[in-house]
Order: C-alpha cells, then sequence, then structure tokens
C-alpha cells in the first residue's frame, strides 16, 4: 500500500515564517483535521470552510458553538466525524484559552518534545496530530 502523500501548511496558503499566532493556530486546526482517518481532499475542504467562515481562533472557535462547527465541517463534506470534531474543537480552544493565545501556549513551552507532550494533554489530540504539526512546526519553533 502506498504511502498517504504528506500536507504542508504552504499548500493550505498558511505562512508559518510569519510568526503570526493565528497563522500557527490556522496550521495547528488543520491537523486537527488531517489527523483523523479522513481522505486528505474532505479534511482540506472542511479547513477551507472553517478558514471562509473565519473560523481561524480559538475564540471564533467558541463564538461558533457546535451546531454551527457541525454545520460548517458537514458543508466540508466532514461528516463521518463532524460531531466528534466539533466536541474536540471546543475543548481544544477553551484548553489554549487558559493560557491566553496559541502563541502564548507555545511560547510556556520548553522545547519542542514539551510542546508534544502538551499537545497530547489536550482532550482528542493524539501522536498523529501532534506528528503532522510539529513536522511544519519544528524548525519555526527551534529558531524562536
Amino acid at each position: 500500500m502506498p504511502e498517504k502523500a504528506k500536507i504542508y501548511a504552504r499548500e493550505l496558503g498558511i505562512d508559518l515564517a510569519s510568526g503570526n499566532d493565528t497563522e500557527y493556530f490556522k496550521w495547528f486546526l488543520a491537523c486537527l483535521l488531517f489527523g483523523k482517518p479522513v481522505q486528505q481532499g474532505v479534511a482540506s475542504r472542511a479547513y477551507g470552510e472553517l478558514v471562509s467562515e473565519g473560523i481561524t481562533s480559538p475564540e471564533a472557535i467558541q463564538q461558533a458553538g457546535w451546531d454551527r462547527l457541525v454545520e460548517i465541517l458537514d458543508e466540508g463534506h466532514y461528516v463521518r466525524y463532524d460531531y466528534s470534531t466539533a466536541d474536540k474543537l471546543l475543548d481544544v480552544s477553551a484548553a489554549i484559552r487558559e493560557h491566553g493565545t496559541f502563541g502564548d501556549f507555545l511560547n510556556e513551552c520548553g522545547d519542542i518534545d514539551d510542546v508534544s507532550s502538551r499537545l497530547q494533554q489536550f482532550k482528542g489530540v493524539g501522536p498523529k496530530t501532534v506528528e503532522i504539526f510539529l513536522r511544519d512546526m519544528a524548525p519555526v519553533l527551534e529558531k524562536g
């Protein structure tokens, strides 16, 4: 079975080199979607729907609420995991907000291993999501 093609932040129009908290969070948001066993096209389309609706921050996720998140995910054909993903987005965004911004959370982490372990403490965030996230973020975090 051929290995699945990898998705990268730049392919989604995310500029991690900008140093912008929103860009970092958008990549994490995309990784939450790509971390599930769904087709990349479906995850990409669902991510695009969230972005087009302005759902690009923990605050925006909280403001949208569960029903709206499910609607947006469904519009992106992310239907198999829409309910559980809406739950996860709300849980993770609430946990991040306890730290301030996503950038604040990342700055609290001591190193890449700390980022990995602390992200996986969020409900529903597993090793695959963190692996995808750090593949693009590690070089950015190591520079900082």
